[in-house]
């Protein structure tokens, strides 16, 4: 009989949250910080450099995507259980241009025993809004 291996215990969610998932290869190679996090919030960002531009210099889609996408992924994995996404929708209301931070904050709209529904706004530092996002996750 194959068992699947149980899953690791996570001892403090938020530090999980923020060191482990707040710090993953790609976040780092984009150069995303963790600005905060606690049980069921997160906040990330990103200073706009010339490579994370498009061909109309503005912040491309992909970049907005993935501050939105890292505040999502350690607001979710800080309620003690481990936490993958299931979908995210983004709607793109303006843009960021080189040398702008973006900020994104994930805030959870309901929290279930396995799936979870999440908000994610990012803005321009100070204000605007550059998009807005809903994101999905299954709680293991």
């Amino acid at each position: 009989m194959n068992k699947k291996p149980a899953e690791p215990h996570i001892d403090d969610p938020v530090n999980y949250a923020r060191e482990v998932v707040g710090r993953d290869p790609m976040a780092t190679h984009l150069g995303i910080a963790v600005e905060e996090a606690r049980e069921g919030y997160a906040r990330t960002a990103l200073t706009v450099r010339p490579e994370h531009l498009n061909a109309v210099e503005r912040a491309h889609g992909a970049t907005v995507h993935a501050v939105a996408d890292q505040a999502f992924a350690v607001a979710c994995n800080s309620l003690g259980t481990l936490a993958i996404a299931v979908s995210m929708k983004i709607t793109y209301v303006s843009a960021a241009r080189d040398g702008e931070r973006i900020v994104a904050e994930a805030t959870p709209v309901n929290i279930g025993r396995k799936v979870s529904v999440w908000r994610i706004d990012v803005r321009v530092a100070g204000g605007a809004l550059v998009a807005s996002c809903e994101g999905i996750a299954y709680h293991k």
